[in-house]
Order: C-alpha cells, then structure tokens, then sequence
C-alpha cells in the first residue's frame, strides 16, 4: 500500500450552542459553499494546519466560517470513521461551548455561503456524521450541569431566579421542581440575594440576584453534585 492511501487528514468540529431566554437554545451551522455536500448544513470545521493547535485550528475556523469568537470552548471527542468524510481519511477532534446567543452576529465566508443559529429542536439533515457529533453534544451538556454550574455567562448580571431555572429546564429538555431546584442550587453557595426586585406584571415582584464570581468559577474548578 502505498504511503499516499495510509495519509491520515486531522480536522475539527465545533458544536456552539447559543442560549436566548426567550427562544432557548440553538446551534451555529453552515451552509457548505463545495463538495462535498455542496449546499447541506454542517459544523463550522475544517483541516487543521501543520504548524497550529487544535484550539487554535478551531477558533481560526469558527471566525472564518461564522465569525464567531468563543472565549471557552471543551473537548468533545474524536470521530474516525473510515467512511466519515467521502474524499479521504479524516480524523476529527470536536469541541463544543455555549454561549449567550444576543453577543454575537453571524457572519459566513470561507468555504460557507451562509451561517445561520438553528434551534436544537429543529435542526436540518446534516452532512457528514456532523448529526452524531450534534447529539453527543447535547448529552454532554445535559451531563455537565450536575457536576458543575452553569448560568453566569448566559443570564444577565442580575437576573430573577426564574431565569436561572428556566435556563436549567431548557438545558434538560423538561420541567423542574421550581421549590426543590431553588433551595439544592442556593444551597450551593455562589449567589446573592439583591435588594432590587423584579416585576413581570403578575404577582409580587420578585427577589433579584446575581453571581459571587470567585465562588461560582471555584465551584467550577473543583466540580460539585447537583441532580435536577
């Protein structure tokens, strides 16, 4: 065999998911601008250079297909399929974050001709295994929240806790026990009652809060137990 056919390509994948209070959460695809899958909806990814990192291959691809740039993006896992990508041997290193959706404006170039938020509830078919990548991501994040916190880049500095709940039950795709949720996540120590209050129109206003920042990221340094 010869060394052409054993040539190995490296590539990453990146699942960003952005979070809006009021639509939820939605996923960053984009429109293939070649073949293969000329046209179908993929991950923004590519080739990883010789000389670069992965987590610079995939914040350099991020900004070329989407113009998006995520502070925090986590290692998901590698897909190496033989049969993954039509052309060659690819092996692909994908990496997921979620950001707050309202920060950031899409933008396509590069080898996309279109960058577009989908919400994760109605995705399109997706080229490659990019479908299989996407639904590990989902189940990772729905893992992440109960061995560490989540919420302080998402909500705004104060935030009523309602939102904070609402943020957990969209993450988990169902209803919580909003008294149980409430007293196990104050219980963990990481915010702080506010004397502002919030009023929706209906009933009393209610308590503000906000974040203890050291506490939260020390929190998320040593990882905690938190079942929803």
């Amino acid at each position: 065999m010869s060394a052409g056919k054993n040539k190995i390509n490296l590539s990453v994948d990146a699942v960003v998911f952005g979070y809006d209070k009021d639509t939820g959460i939605s996923l960053t695809l984009i429109r293939r601008k070649n073949p293969p899958f000329k046209d179908a909806w993929a991950l923004p990814g590519g080739l990883v250079k010789y000389a670069e990192t992965l987590e610079a291959a995939v914040h350099r691809e991020l900004r070329e297909e989407t113009s998006l740039e995520v502070n925090y993006l986590e290692q998901l896992y590698t897909y190496g399929h033989p049969d993954r990508d039509p052309r060659n041997r690819v092996v692909s290193v994908a990496y997921y974050g979620l950001i707050r959706q309202s920060q950031f404006q899409l933008h396509a170039d590069s080898d996309a001709s279109e960058a577009r938020w989908f919400n994760i509830a109605q995705l399109p078919d997706l080229a490659f295994d990019h479908q299989k990548i996407v639904d590990t991501a989902i189940l990772r994040l729905k893992n992440k929240i109960t061995y560490e916190p989540i919420g302080f880049e998402l909500l705004d500095q104060k935030f009523p806790f309602i939102q904070l709940l609402t943020l957990y039950e969209v993450i988990r795709g169902k209803k919580l026990d909003r008294r149980n949720f409430k007293k196990k996540f104050l219980q963990l120590g990481i915010l702080e009652e506010l004397p502002e209050k919030h009023s929706s129109g209906k009933g009393r206003p209610g308590t503000m809060y906000q974040f203890k920042k050291k506490a939260y990221f020390d929190l998320k340094e040593k990882g905690m137990v938190f079942e929803v």
